[in-house]
């Protein structure tokens, strides 16, 4: 059964974060996610001798409870096939800016496994020192980007095992080329087909 990480904190664009791990669950992948803290908070609540992530606040207001705290030692490569980062600017920049995550996403990229971001999130692209190439993002974010990648304005952009995606309005068929590059083309149209989009969805 194919696998994905799913980083998640305090301010994490909620439909960004939602589509992606419920169109993947459909899709029969196991999905993980991690809350990342602000350096300067704890990220969890001491239950005897575990620590239990609190809920992360979105960019909206609605409360996520992570399936687990970011630990990278344990949510390597050898762990999960895919790694996926949601935008929300303020998610994004704890994400980002968080120097264990960047080291994971080096760590992702280059043993070949997937590495989704969307949105704000395509920041960790830059802040991990990720190779010059085709990527997109969220608009506000792109003259951060532009100068250090092929910037593209595409909804998905796929480049090698990079997967980018530029917003909420776009986090479906960015899960779907997530689906089709874990699972196939063909669990790609089994999931998409019971959602019933209506008729000419481009995705």
């Amino acid at each position: 059964m194919p696998s994905a990480l799913i980083l998640i904190a305090d301010g994490t664009e909620e439909m960004e974060f939602t589509i992606t791990y419920d169109t993947l669950v459909r899709a029969g992948v196991a999905c993980t996610s991690a809350y990342v803290s602000r350096e300067d908070d704890k990220g969890g609540l001491e239950i005897g001798n575990k620590t239990a992530p609190s809920f992360a606040k979105g960019s909206r207001g609605i409360n996520i409870l992570p399936d687990r705290y970011f630990a990278p030692l344990e949510l390597g490569p050898d762990k999960f096939d895919a790694l996926v980062i949601p935008g929300g600017a303020k998610g994004a920049e704890t994400i980002a800016t968080n120097s264990p995550v960047q080291h994971l996403v080096r760590e992702y990229y280059n043993k070949g496994k997937i590495v989704g971001m969307i949105c704000a999130g395509s920041l960790a692209a830059k802040t991990s020192n990720l190779p010059e190439q085709p990527l997109t993002s969220h608009p506000s974010v792109k003259s951060e980007l532009e100068k250090d990648f092929d910037y593209s304005e595409d909804p998905v952009v796929l480049s090698k095992n990079l997967v980018t995606s530029r917003g909420p309005g776009t986090a479906f068929p960015f899960a779907f080329t997530l689906v089709e590059l874990l699972c196939g083309k063909d669990k790609r149209e089994e999931v998409r087909g019971p959602m019933v989009f209506p008729p000419g969805t481009p995705w």
